[in-house]
C-alpha cells in the first residue's frame, strides 16, 4: 500500500475504477476526512476550501463536482474497496 498522505491535492474527480488504485491509497486521509465532514453536517463548500484545496466561490462547477466524485469514491472505498476496512476483512 502507498503511504497516504496527510493533506494532498486531489484531482478535478476522483478515481472510478472497480478495483482499488494508487490515488485511492494517497488519499485515504482525504476520504476519511469527507466521511467525517459529511456525518458532521458540514457544509460541502466549506469541506471542498479546507479538505479538497478548491475555491468554490471562484470555480462553484469544479469544485462540486471535485467534492461529490471524492465523497462518492470514499463510501466505496469504504463500503467495496475495503481500503479502510483492511483488504482481509470479509
Amino acid at each position: 500500500m502507498t503511504k497516504p498522505q496527510l493533506d494532498p491535492d486531489v484531482a478535478d474527480v476522483a478515481p472510478n475504477e472497480p478495483a482499488l488504485t494508487a490515488y485511492d491509497e494517497e488519499h485515504v486521509v482525504t476520504y476519511v476526512r469527507l466521511l467525517q465532514a459529511e456525518g458532521e453536517g458540514a457544509d460541502w463548500r466549506e469541506v471542498a476550501r479546507v479538505v479538497l484545496h478548491m475555491d468554490p466561490e471562484r470555480e462553484p462547477d469544479r469544485a462540486l463536482r471535485a467534492y461529490q466524485s471524492h465523497l462518492a469514491r470514499a463510501k466505496w472505498v469504504t463500503e467495496q474497496g475495503r481500503l479502510l476496512r483492511g483488504a482481509d476483512t470479509k
